[in-house]
């Protein structure tokens, strides 16, 4: 078995903790059994592991994800990135061609495509595992997870079991409905129909014969490069709805989309994270800073305080849903990015000039080019090396000055941890 996470988002629903390149899956405030906190693409992967599955994990992303990913992974997944956002379909094609054409998997695996930030618990990584048996028992050609609905809500999609189906371990599908009223909510409930929960098994061959409709290719690197070719379109109108041989599995345990600030702050590990102070812990408020400043509150109640190189947040967390709304009005180029390499914040920019803390870890190596500025580096601490293209090698340690020119291609390879200013004029 192979499982495909889907990791998308533009980052505006938890800012200003998470941005353009680090969304909400990627923002570490989730406990974890270390003592310290997590992020949700990091739980998920850490819950896939501990429930036994034996499976590889690829993820499903853009470009702009892949250093975050591989910052908070590392080697432990493979990563498919998208040459544009198009919607699951083509994102699920994508991973699928890679399977096949770029790990040799052959068309009888089962593959399993789920969303990276689900708030679930162990039952839901067993109910995968029946998910991949009632594939490979024939119990359909797509096997979904449906989740069981514990109230009407108006803001998910039904899956509705055939007649005679409802309580079966394995459900035939009659059908979908998509996000009804309360009302017909309440009546699909009765008959038995479960939340889509998004996660979806089927045969490698199953998804290649879909695929090879709209693009014919013999290797990864072609259908990537006929990306565009696919159409822009979700996987449950592309695939499921048409789906002649489809099953679900019901799935009843802890599940929440922690996709608010509202819905994150009960699982937060208390009401503080970072270097802040509350008055009164009983208030209903909490904050998050990511600030070295301190950051005190006093008489607030049921507030969220959210502090970032991005920006600062001060909400109600009953008027959190409409944070997207404020958030597009604002700047959208992330100050903060996390690398596989190290991590980098803008501090200043002002007039033209930009001004940056970079950390690179020891034994890794930072590439850039520097497109239409020039560069200024100044090492605060640690030891390492510097190669700029056509200008030759040179160690580097606190208090060394380099110059980049424009355009010029250079990297950086740390020796120990190595922290620098970075300020492009």
């Amino acid at each position: 078995m192979k499982i495909i996470l889907l990791s998308g988002g533009s980052g505006k629903r938890l800012w200003p903790v998470s941005n353009n390149a680090r969304s909400k899956q990627f923002v570490r405030v989730l406990p974890s059994p270390a003592g310290d906190v997590e992020s949700m693409v990091q739980r998920v992967v850490r819950q896939i592991r501990e429930a036994g599955l034996g499976c590889d994990v690829t993820i499903a992303t853009g470009a702009a994800q892949r250093g975050v990913i591989e910052a908070q992974l590392g080697k432990g997944v493979d990563i498919v990135t998208e040459p544009e956002r198009r919607d699951t379909f083509p994102a699920i094609a994508l991973s699928t061609s890679y399977l096949a054409l770029e790990k040799g998997c052959g068309d009888d695996e089962v593959v399993v495509v789920m969303p990276c930030d689900p708030f679930t618990d162990e039952g839901y990584f067993s109910t995968i595992g029946r998910m991949a048996e009632a594939v490979e028992a024939g119990d359909g050609d797509l096997v979904l997870m449906g989740i069981c609905p514990t109230y009407a809500s108006s803001k998910f999609g039904y899956v509705v079991p055939q007649e005679g189906e409802a309580g079966k371990p394995v459900m035939r599908v009659a059908g979908f409905t998509e996000k009804p009223t309360e009302e017909r909510a309440a009546e699909l409930i009765k008959s038995g129909a479960l939340w889509n929960g998004g996660v979806f098994a089927f045969r490698l061959g199953y998804m290649k014969a879909i695929t090879a409709r709209y693009v014919q290719a013999g290797s990864f690197a072609e259908v990537r490069s006929r990306y565009g070719e696919l159409p822009k379109i979700s996987f449950d109108y592309e695939v499921a709805e048409k789906a002649r041989s489809i099953a679900v599995l019901p799935f009843s345990g802890v599940w929440r989309d922690l996709g608010t600030w509202n819905t994150l702050a009960d699982e937060l590990p208390g009401h503080c994270i970072g270097n802040a102070v509350v008055d009164n812990p009983e208030c209903g408020s909490q904050v998050v800073n990511q600030l070295g400043l301190p950051l005190l509150c006093i008489g607030t109640s049921n507030l969220i305080v959210a502090a970032s190189p991005d920006g600062i947040l001060v909400a109600d967390k009953e008027h959190c849903e409409q944070l997207k709304t404020f958030v597009d009005k604002l700047p959208q180029e992330p100050r903060y990015e996390e690398f596989g390499w190290g991590n980098r914040r803008v501090v200043d920019a002002t007039d033209g000039t930009e001004t940056s803390h970079m950390t690179v870890f020891q034994g890794k190596t930072a590439k850039f080019c520097e497109e239409g500025h020039n560069c200024v580096l100044t090492v605060l601490s640690g030891h390492g090396i510097i190669n700029i293209a056509g200008s030759g090698t040179n160690e580097l340690s606190a208090g060394d000055v380099v110059k980049v020119a424009k355009s010029a291609m250079y990297e950086i390879t740390a020796s120990t941890l190595l922290q620098l200013i970075e300020v492009r004029l």
